[in-house]
């Protein structure tokens, strides 16, 4: 049998000079990171090494009766470690191998193989360098890679013994024989884009219009309505090419703007843009704008450097502005970044080009497709005949939906800079106002300068009116603590306890403690032997508040929170907010909010669960499937 084993690998070996470098390259993706860099004599520490395996190929398991070549890992001087763990696994798949007549254990797609190493009671306190090679074979049903693979860890030993069984682990660099550290951190983009161009663009796609269900989506669809409408009414506007400029505009901006956010600022650049104080109240003081001017105080125009021209100047005036619309329409969205983009933004910053501007056109078209229409109606029901009076009135009922729109990004402000100010009592006490106002609008009672007398009023202006004067009442229940539903409280600021230098946000839930920094968290974790769930959240996240009003509020979701060490972190605002930051894009690879993921009481992922679904039972599901 030994023979046979021999020639198989002298085969294997034989093979591996034959096939090209770049199946070499491509078969298999790893990354080795200890569980931390400084440690006391005596102490254990973790090995890990995440293999990313390449389509139709496998690699053999680490027990040696069901392997024909096991991975293992050696050390090249092992008197840093008094005892060496054998290189565990999770459960291998098995097939019979005919031609061995044996079962062979193997893994595929991703794995990952943890070694527990104690460091030696003798070693002097000091930093070193640590040398291994890291064996394994990369195989599909025609060939074999054999791969030794040496490699380095700085490895810091503190003075004194063992203090603690854990401590809290620290991300470390380990190099490959090239000498370049290896990242695993877009394993969730590279297995997208493994399934080929057609595959990719349709997940972008669907991804896309996913996102138009997002509440985040919804603050720019009276703007555009209300922006178009009032340019359907000039005498030379051309619906058809305005349209075409909105969307191909919004393409051009989130692609550009979003990648180049992300060379500059990192993967979080667009986050931070979105998020910024200033961002937030330009945005507002723009739609109080266009709100005022809906309302006809005045006329909105380009300013006389473009008005001074000819025609033809005048109408490059007006794509600007378009354009200028296509802007605010990305930075709003930016509020909220999907775990899709998350991904292509992460790439963008460490360097990758073609999939991240694929990926980020082929989402932001389908993303900006419904907003074509949105602005090629208004435009074409502005030049209906007699569209005067009633027109009038849908343009200052936008105004009214703007105003409120505005209160979403005034709060936003308020949350990040901690004024107290816009708090949820004053931001829903103003759209009860405004919902009473628009009711009383609509009946007639509140006349604005470019409103006809109304003779009677009509069937549909009595049901909008009772509709809104409905919605009003409801808002106000929200003042006394009733209960709003979850789509209207992720718009809302929540409530906020400044009892601490780093704010702390109440959603709602119940019984429910909130740690907000890790250590603190996995001490926790291990005193009581349970495992950590993260919220990376953010201030100004609506999709986030939609999660935490409608999801976290389901009963079977709070009992199951129990069995975890819960954990905010918020990565646009707050004491830390910076650290929050690179430890989601460093670690979990993502600048998506919000994001969840659960890790053990030794800090080792375990699962994660990417943005804002609707449904619960898949947050369940997530929850559960931690725990096992």
């Amino acid at each position: 049998m030994k023979i046979v084993i021999n020639i198989f690998l002298l085969i294997t070996i034989l093979g591996s000079f034959i096939i090209g470098k770049n199946d070499i390259d491509n078969a298999a993706k790893y990354s080795l990171n200890f569980s931390r860099d400084a440690v006391h004599s005596g102490e254990v520490v973790s090995l890990s090494a995440k293999m990313k395996i390449a389509k139709k190929f496998y690699v053999y398991s680490t027990h040696p009766e069901r392997s024909l070549s096991p991975t293992f890992i050696e050390w090249e001087d092992s008197s840093y470690f008094s005892e060496v763990g054998i290189l565990q696994e999770p459960s291998s798949k098995t097939k019979y191998d005919p031609n061995f007549k044996m079962d062979i254990g193997y893994h595929t797609s991703q794995v990952q193989f943890k070694q527990d190493l104690k460091i030696s009671d003798e070693i002097k306190p000091g930093a070193y360098t640590i040398k291994g090679t890291f064996v394994f074979q990369v195989c599909d049903p025609t060939k074999c890679i054999p791969h030794w693979d040496d490699f380095s860890v700085k490895l810091t030993v503190l003075e004194g013994g063992a203090v603690a069984k854990y401590i809290t682990p620290v991300q470390s660099e380990f190099e490959n024989i090239s000498g370049k550290a290896e990242s695993s951190n877009n394993e969730e983009l590279d297995s997208i884009i493994e399934e080929g161009l057609f595959s990719f663009i349709l997940f972008a796609l669907s991804m896309g219009f996913l996102a138009l269900l997002t509440p985040c989506v919804f603050p720019m669809i009276p703007i555009t309505v209300s922006f178009f409408t009032k340019a359907g009414e000039k005498e030379d506007s051309h619906p058809l090419f305005s349209a075409l400029v909105y969307t191909v505009g919004i393409i051009v901006i989130f692609t550009s703007l979003g990648l180049l956010l992300a060379l500059t600022l990192g993967a979080a650049g667009a986050n931070q843009m979105a998020s910024n104080p200033w961002v937030n109240i330009f945005i507002a003081a723009l739609f109080i704008y266009f709100a005022f001017s809906l309302f006809g105080h005045y006329e909105i125009q380009m300013p006389s450097i473009f008005r001074q021209f000819s025609s033809k100047q005048e109408q490059r005036g007006g794509v600007i502005g378009i354009l200028f619309m296509a802007l605010t329409f990305t930075l709003t969205s930016f509020t909220c970044t999907v775990q899709f983009v998350g991904l292509l933004l992460v790439a963008a910053s460490q360097g990758s080009f073609f999939w991240p501007l694929l990926g980020m056109v082929v989402f932001s078209s389908a993303f900006a497709f419904p907003f074509f229409f949105l602005a090629l109606f208004p435009q074409y029901l502005a030049k209906l005949p007699k569209s005067g009076g009633w027109l009038n009135s849908v343009k200052v009922t936008m105004g009214f939906l703007e105003l409120g729109a505005a209160m979403k990004f005034i709060s936003n402000t308020d949350l990040v800079l901690q004024w107290g100010i816009f708090t949820q009592q004053v931001v829903l006490a103003v759209w009860v106002i405004i919902s009473f106002m628009m009711g009383l609008y609509l009946l007639g009672k509140i006349k604005l300068p470019h409103d006809s007398d109304l003779p009677f009023i009509g069937v549909p202006r009595l049901v909008l009116s009772i509709v809104f004067m409905s919605f009003g009442i409801y808002l106000t229940g929200g003042l006394f603590g009733q209960p709003l539903h979850g789509l209207i409280d992720s718009y809302l600021p929540p409530i906020v306890d400044a009892s601490r230098q780093n704010i702390i946000l109440k959603s709602g839930e119940k019984h429910i403690v909130w740690f907000d920094n890790l250590p603190e968290a996995l001490d926790v974790a291990k005193a009581k032997d349970k495992p950590v769930f993260i919220d990376f959240t953010g201030y100004t996240c609506t999709n986030c508040r939609w999660m935490e009003t409608n999801v976290f509020e389901d009963p079977e979701v709070q009992k199951l929170f129990n069995e975890f060490v819960m954990l905010r972190l918020y990565t646009d605002g707050g004491e830390n907010y910076r650290e929050n930051q690179k430890m989601e894009i460093d670690r979990f690879g993502t600048a998506a909010l919000p994001f969840y993921v659960v890790l053990s009481p030794n800090n080792e992922e375990i699962s994660r669960f990417p943005g804002m679904d609707p449904d619960v039972n898949k947050f369940v599901d997530f929850l559960k499937k931690s725990l096992n």
